[in-house]
Parts: structure tokens; C-alpha cells; sequence
């Protein structure tokens, strides 16, 4: 399978699979449903950042980095898995972290990534209070370890700029590649939408595909602010291509599986989650995939998937952070 030639660090040795949901697919009586294993990539527990990492990593040791900066939320699945590859590669980390959510159980600031992050070694600044200026404080706290005598690199948030979305090209590459050898052509892509640059990817790669589609189910920001974040995102990453600017109208975002926050457990996510998990036996999330799973759900119980469709769910991984949601499942 061809890959771009920007410099990478392999993480995700092999391409994830791409399965049948037979099961949920009889029990939901809508569209064929496949899904592309991305929680499977590796790196202390899996999930979608690996990807992003291979590019960014790489561009970190280029610049002759000692250690990198990540960002994020309590249970950010990508502060771990940027700690992970920091460990893997002999380089420092540093997260810092944001307390988005004030008041759960104990469990969700101790257990699931919350733990990992300590196991793997990451240093950890104190976290900031919800909405806090993230970029003020990485840049104080780059210039801090500058004066400390490290070489510093920035993360993007979520691993999301044009760079880290190279990832999710090389993604879409994949699944094209494999549903072609399963004999059939994918109508919709559906994932997690958070920092955007997995959808960027997506879309940049499949912007001159008429029949693939994607589509991205909101966890934090409105419709048209994510559309924006996405469009952004991936117009860089068409450049780094030299391909043209990605039309918005190939960029689709449904933000009603928000509920009332980023990390906050809707019921039709936990609902999806068991669902998925008696009848595939495969663990999503309460922040990310369930969510995501519960808009899949929704759109094909109000016919805006028909039967004859074949979707594609994207698994960004997060079931690391289960433990942390304990009390609500």
C-alpha cells in the first residue's frame, strides 16, 4: 500500500483491520456496517493519535527535539498516547491537562488515562481549571523547559494540524484498499469528531471520491464551528499534497450527540456502548465512540442510511478511559 513520502515513525505496524458488524447490522436492519480497527494501532492501548504521531514524532526528532508537549483534557486518550510514543522513542514528556470536568467520581482523575499517563512516565504539570488560555500556557511552559535546557516540541492539540492529519490520508488509503479486496465500495465514513483532524485527513484524501462521504458526529463543538476546524485542517493537509483546497460542502458534521458537554455521558452513548459490546464484543467509549455509535444508531433509524448502503465506522479507540466512566456503567 502506498504511503505519503513526508518522513514518518512507524507506530501502526500493519494496516487495522476492516470487519463486519454482521450482528449489529441484523439487530439495527439498516445498512451494512463495517469497522475500521483504529483502536488497535498500538501504542499503550491503541486508538486513532498513533496515526498523527507517526508524523509528528518524526518531525519533532527532525528538529532534534528531546522532548514533547502535550495537551489535553483529564482523560485525554491523546496526552497518553503521546507519552507513549515519547517513551517509545527515548524522549522526554510533559503533558499539561485540562480539568474540563469538575465534580465525578474519584475514579475519573485517577484511573484509565489519568493512570497511564503516570505508568508511562510523563511529567505532569498542574492541571489548568476548564477553559483556561491553553496556548498562553504551552508557551510558558515551552519557554520554561527551554531555560531548563530541553528542546522542546508542541503537539497540536489532539494531534490535529495539516501534519498530524497525514495520518488519516494514509487511513483512507487503507480502507479504500480493503474494501476493494472485499468486493464492495464504501458510501459513508462515520467517526468521533473532536479536534478535527481525523475527519481533515479523511476528507482531504476522498475529496475527489463522488460515491465516499464523510461524516463526522460532533463531542464538543457546534456544527459549523467544527466544519471550520475540519476545513482548516485539511486544506493544509491538501497542500502538503499539492492538492487543492477541500470544498466544504465534502465536509458533513452533526453536533446533537453532544449532550450537555465534552465527557459527559449521554444515556444513548452508554446504550450504544452495550450494545456494541453483547452483540460484537468490542469496547467503545463514553467520551468519543459511543457517542459517535449513537449517531450511526439514530441515522439509520431515521433513514438517512438505507439498506443498501455499506458505512464504515471509524474506531478511534478510548476504551482506556472506561474505567473512569465506572459509576455510569
Amino acid at each position: 500500500m502506498e504511503r505519503n513520502t513526508l518522513p514518518t515513525i512507524r507506530f501502526t505496524n500493519h494496516a487495522t483491520a476492516l470487519e463486519p458488524l454482521a450482528r449489529l447490522s441484523a439487530h439495527l436492519g439498516g445498512p451494512t456496517i463495517l469497522i475500521k480497527r483504529d483502536d488497535l494501532t498500538g501504542l499503550a492501548g491503541g486508538g486513532n493519535k498513533a496515526r498523527k504521531l507517526e508524523y509528528l514524532v518524526a518531525d519533532a526528532m527532525a528538529k532534534g527535539a528531546d522532548t514533547l508537549i502535550g495537551t489535553g483534557a483529564t482523560q485525554s486518550n491523546h496526552a497518553r498516547q503521546t507519552a507513549a510514543a515519547a517513551a517509545q522513542m527515548g524522549l522526554g514528556c510533559v503533558l499539561l491537562l485540562e480539568r474540563r470536568l469538575e465534580n465525578q467520581p474519584s475514579e475519573y482523575y485517577r484511573s484509565g488515562n489519568a493512570l497511564l499517563n503516570r505508568v508511562l512516565g510523563a511529567r505532569l504539570c498542574e492541571e489548568l481549571p476548564a477553559g483556561a488560555d491553553i496556548a498562553t500556557a504551552v508557551a510558558s511552559l515551552e519557554t520554561q523547559l527551554i531555560r531548563e535546557g530541553l528542546k522542546p516540541y508542541v503537539v497540536a492539540g489532539g494531534g490535529s494540524n495539516p501534519l498530524g492529519a497525514m495520518g488519516y490520508v494514509d487511513c483512507a488509503k487503507e480502507i479504500t484498499t480493503q474494501a476493494c479486496e472485499l468486493g464492495i465500495e464504501v458510501d459513508y465514513i462515520v467517526h468521533a469528531a473532536g479536534s478535527g483532524g481525523t475527519q481533515a485527513g479523511l476528507v482531504a484524501a476522498l475529496c475527489r471520491d463522488k460515491r465516499t462521504c464523510v461524516r463526522g458526529y460532533s463531542v464538543r463543538f457546534d456544527s459549523r464551528s467544527m466544519v471550520k476546524i475540519v476545513q482548516s485542517i485539511a486544506g493544509g493537509a491538501a497542500s502538503l499534497m499539492d492538492m487543492a483546497p477541500v470544498p466544504v460542502d465534502r465536509i458533513e458534521v452533526d453536533d446533537s450527540h453532544i449532550g450537555e458537554g465534552y465527557g459527559i455521558a449521554t444515556v444513548e452513548a452508554i446504550d450504544a456502548i452495550k450494545l456494541v459490546g453483547r452483540l460484537e464484543g468490542i469496547l467503545l467509549d463514553p467520551v468519543y465512540t459511543g457517542k459517535a455509535m449513537a449517531g450511526l444508531i439514530a441515522d439509520i433509524r431515521s433513514g438517512r442510511f438505507s439498506p443498501h448502503h455499506n458505512v464504515v465506522f471509524l474506531h478511534t479507540g478510548g476504551s482506556v478511559a472506561l474505567s473512569a466512566y465506572a459509576s455510569v456503567l
